[in-house]
């Protein structure tokens, strides 16, 4: 249940109401009213933890510690989560040997990173009339990648471009 849902004091409008203190131990059944005086007595916050239960279930603690504690679970979960990004390398057929080792570099970079790569290559003029130089261009790229990566989408001829998705290795085991 989202800190949102729960209702904290007098936003309790139910009674009577199933009492837990901030112990863990049951205190029965009792008035919403004497709830809100025992928590008060203790400078604790009444919190409906099973508003869908017959009676609801409430609990005596302090919400602002509550409400603390999970704000720091959740940037702890978000600090240990890593987001993929697509990075995307660009290709042409008659590109030069250098080039493409250079190219290779930053893939090899981005793959080392726990990105996925996109190859794009794309074809201008009558280039496209020779689809089997991108083809071979792409075999090379994926033999020189194949020891850090994995193939995820093989080669697509779409229109004037052919793509290639690598994703790495450890993201597969």
């Amino acid at each position: 249940m989202s800190q949102e849902e729960l209702r904290v004091n007098e936003r309790i409008r139910i009674s009577p109401i199933r009492l837990i203190d901030d112990n863990g131990d049951q205190l029965g059944i009792v008035a919403t009213d004497e709830a809100r005086a025992l928590a008060a007595d203790r400078g604790l916050d009444v919190v409906e933890v099973a508003p869908n239960a017959r009676p609801p279930v409430c609990r005596l603690m302090d919400y602002g510690k509550y409400k603390y504690e999970q704000a720091r679970k959740a940037r702890e979960a978000k600090k240990k989560q890593h987001v993929i990004n697509v990075k995307e390398v660009k290709l042409r057929p008659k590109i030069e040997t250098h080039d493409i080792e250079f190219k290779l570099r930053h893939a090899r970079k981005f793959l080392e990173e726990g990105d996925k790569v996109k190859f794009t290559l794309m074809f201008r003029g009558r280039e496209v009339t020779h689809p089997e130089l991108g083809v071979r261009l792409l075999e090379q790229v994926k033999g020189e990648l194949l020891d850090i990566a994995v193939v995820e989408a093989d080669i697509r001829h779409e229109g004037r471009t052919m793509t290639m998705f690598l994703a790495p290795i450890k993201q597969h085991v």
